[in-house]
This record gives structure tokens, sequence and C-alpha cells, in this order.
């Protein structure tokens, strides 16, 4: 009999297609679109709060062509929570709207192929093969635009039979196709999931790239190989675009997903998510054009002065920003763990502890992104922290919390410090000023994070064009080791 290699499982794999049904959708009361819209954004939006834990992950994506129009994929580490997910949707408004078209169960997979020495003795095999096999095994979906699914089995022809070959010759086979694969790291990541007994095919394969011609690149130049050729059968194809839950209405309105930085849209007649009943904020009216207009305006006169200054909410670098109570040693060490796992994000720039200079009041745990989706994430797991009191920049805080960060000459640092006082108390006068502090990283003493409060955005744009501030800029030039970064965290 010929010998079957051993396998290890991971996560389990739900991938659900849905299509719409657009005529009932159109002919629904609003009111009751709206709810839909409400319970399905909520529904997936905690689906993906999960993102980097040990508890699963989960993605939407829009699929093009006709086999579906939205795809939801979920690993879970039991089959029961993926039931519990399906059922959990059909039990949504936005349920009634929808018809699966198509799904596949598969569970994540390793093979002796990979390593034999894994399964005789997992301890004795190199940490970096075993990180990546343990990384196989439990799959973070990655930020990657676009998503390929297909499902494929080993053939069984009576000439080409994959199952009469020894295991020596599957696994040099297996070796030659995994050389392919390697030649597209950085730019594909592949999951690959078992559904022997599971689903109708034998594997499932999730590509996630940010350019579909990688995509299709990658499974061109497999064909060739006689892993392939030989002795591969693949189903259909079905290929799609991420997008975060909150554009769910911008979907079912017809608008481009993801919503283009900075356009808030109106989201279809319903307004859902920009005008009453909705999540965010609204962005009709003359008045905040004219705000957009002066945010702009400051901007570009930050950038006179050679500060950063970012865009509107820091639609460029997204700060996420919360204060916490607790030890700071015990602080760091969570910081520390969390922050290796967001590395695992290309959109990941940095998250750091930063403690009171003058050794009053709370730390604060600060977490720079490059998407808003993506700090939305990280805000999910920062909250879990220990003694966390509150987010830098709640509505109760007034307008225009800012992050002002700071990077010293090491030679200058008592002269900044020094610095920051006079300037603290000349901030005690302006109009509408409530608070500024002055952090410093607990892992690089120059490196500092000012939070400063302010009653309106109106008081906080004045500070920045005073001559008080400009003095202070030009001040800095000879202290600081870079510009500094203005990220408008409010």
């Amino acid at each position: 009999m010929v010998e079957a290699p051993e396998t290890a499982e991971g996560w389990y794999a739900l991938h659900d297609f849905r299509t719409i049904d657009w005529d009932a959708w159109r002919d629904a009361p609003e009111r009751e679109r709206r709810r839909a819209l409400d319970e399905a954004e909520s529904f997936l939006a905690d689906r993906e709060a999960l993102t980097g834990s040990e508890e699963g992950d989960s993605a939407t994506f829009s699929v093009l062509g006709h086999d579906a129009d939205l795809l939801f994929v979920h690993f879970r580490p039991s089959l029961d929570e993926l039931d519990r997910i399906e059922r959990a949707f059909e039990g949504t408004a936005f349920a009634e709207y929808t018809e699966r078209t198509y799904s596949y169960v598969s569970v994540t997979e390793v093979s002796g192929y990979v390593s034999d020495e894994y399964f005789e003795d997992p301890e004795s095999v190199d940490e970096g093969l075993r990180r990546y096999i343990e990384g196989k095994l439990t799959p973070e979906i990655p930020e990657d635009t676009y998503v390929s699914f297909y499902p494929m089995s080993k053939r069984r022809d009576p000439e080409y039979n994959w199952y009469d070959l020894s295991f020596e010759e599957r696994a040099d086979l297996m070796a030659g196709h995994g050389d392919v694969g390697r030649e597209y790291a950085g730019k594909i990541t592949q999951v690959i999931a078992s559904s022997v007994g599971l689903d109708d095919w034998e594997w499932g394969v999730t590509l996630f790239g940010d350019d579909p011609t990688d995509i299709k690149d990658i499974v061109y130049e497999m064909r060739f190989d006689p892993a392939s050729s030989k002795y591969g059968e693949f189903g259909d194809f079905y290929v799609g675009r991420r997008f975060p839950p909150a554009d769910l209405p911008a979907f079912m309105a017809g608008e481009t997903v993801p919503t283009p930085e900075g356009e808030g849209g109106h989201h279809g007649e319903s307004g859902h998510g920009h005008g009453e009943g909705g999540h965010g904020h609204h962005h009709g009216g003359d008045a905040e054009s004219e705000g957009e207009e002066s945010e702009a305006s400051l901007r570009e006169e930050l950038a006179d002065l050679d500060v950063y200054a970012g865009q509107p909410h820091g639609e460029d670098v997204y700060a996420v920003g919360l204060y916490s109570e607790a030890d700071v040693d015990e602080l760091e060490a969570e910081v520390d763990d969390l922050a290796e796992s967001f590395d695992h994000y290309d959109t990941h720039e940095g998250t750091d502890v930063y403690a009171p200079v003058d050794g009053e009041g709370p730390a604060a745990v600060v977490s720079l992104w490059e998407t808003q989706s993506a700090a939305d994430t990280a805000a999910g797991f920062l909250t879990d922290l220990p003694g966390v009191t509150n987010r830098v920049g709640e509505a109760e805080d007034g307008w225009g919390t800012m992050g002002m960060f700071y990077t010293v000459k090491p030679e200058h640092r008592e002269d900044f410090v020094e610095k920051f006082d006079v300037v603290g108390d000349a901030l005690a006068d302006q109009e509408g000023h409530r608070e500024t502090r002055l952090l410093a990283e607990t892992d690089d003493e120059n490196a500092f994070f000012i939070d400063s409060r302010w009653a309106s955005k109106e008081d906080a744009m004045a500070f920045f064009r005073s001559d008080a501030f400009r003095d202070t800029v030009k001040w800095g030039r000879d202290v600081l080791a870079d510009r500094p970064r203005h990220v408008f965290l409010a």
C-alpha cells in the first residue's frame, strides 16, 4: 500500500458566496433597508474584530462576475463556530435579500511534504520553519486588495494517478511546486485548506494579493509544473475585492468600495452612515466644506514650516491613542506582544507606549496605521489592554486632540523639556486650550508624543497659525532629529 503523508490540521474555513436579490432590495421600504444594513454591518464588523487574535479571522469581498455578489471568508478554530456564524448571518434582516450560490468548507492543513521532522519531533524543527508551519495552520487574512478562490483535487486517471505515486515521488513534485510559489513571496499570500471528506473537492485554495496580475501569473506558471499539469484538476475560480463592513451601504448603492480615501459618499438613497440614524459623521453642508478647506490650508502652512500634518483625520497616517493607568512595565509587555502581531501587516507603522515626563497621569499607547480600516481593527485589540481608561480624542475631550510626534537630538533632550514648560505656560493663555501633556516613548527617551486638547477645531487651528507656534517650530529645527509629525486624532 502506498504511504499516505501525515497531516496536521488547524483552523476550519468557510467561504460563503452570496448573490443579492436586487429587485427585492429596490422594492423594500427605506426603513427595512436601513435595518438590514445596520444588522449586516454590525454582524460583519464583529466577525472581523477578531483579526490577529487566537479566535480566528474574517473578511468581506465584492465578487466580480455572474457567480456571486459577495464573499464572506471565515477562519475559526472549530467547525461548530463556523456553524454558529452561518446560522447567525441567516438571522439578520440583510440575509433575506441574499441567496447562497456557492460555499466551501475546509480545514487548513500542512503535510509531511513540508517537513517529516515536524511530525516526528516538533521540537527539533528549526524555529523559523515551525513558525511558518504554525502560520499556515492559523492564517491571518492579509490586508491585500484582491482575493482568488478555487477548489482543486489530485488526478486519479489510469495514466496519471497521484495516489499511486510513492511518497518520495510526491514529495519531489510538491517541492518543485513550492519553488514556483516562493518566487511570489511578498506578492501573494496563499492559504491551502483540505476539504477531503468535508466538501466536493480535495482542497480549497485562497490567494490574496494587491495586483490581480500576480494572481494570474502564479496560477499560470504553476499550470506548467508537473504537480499541476499531470496531476491537478481544478474547479471554478472566483475573484473579489476586499472592502470593510462599514462600506456595505456604499456597495449596495452601487458606489465605489472600498470608499475612496477622503470621500464620505451619500451611500445611496438611505444616506446610511452619514445622516440621521447612521453610524458615521455627516458630510454635507457648506460649513463642513469650509472646515475641510480650512484644514487643507492649515496643512499647507505647516508644510511650509517643514511640519508634516497628514490629511484630515490622518488619512495618510491613521492614529489610535489610548490612555492606561496600568503599571508601565506590565503595559509595555502587553503592547510588545500586540505590536509583534501588528507587524505582520504592511499597513502597521508602529505601536508604542509613552509615559508622562512629569510622572503625573496615565501612560499613553499610540498606534499608527496607513489605513482607517486597519486602525479601527487595531483599536479593538488595544482597548483590551490592562488599565485602559479612555481613548485619546474622545468626544468629551473636545475637538482637535493632536498627536504631535517629536524626535529630539539626545544632547538637546533637556532643552526640549524645558522649552515645553515655557510653551505650556503660553498655552494656558490661549483661548479654548484645555490641556497639553508631554509623554516620552518608554523605549526611546528622545521620542516624544504631545497630546493637546482644545475646546474646538477653530481654537486649535488658531494656535497652529500663531506666532508662538511658528517661533517654536523655528527653534525646534536646531534640536529635533527629524521633522515633527502632527496627526489628527480626533
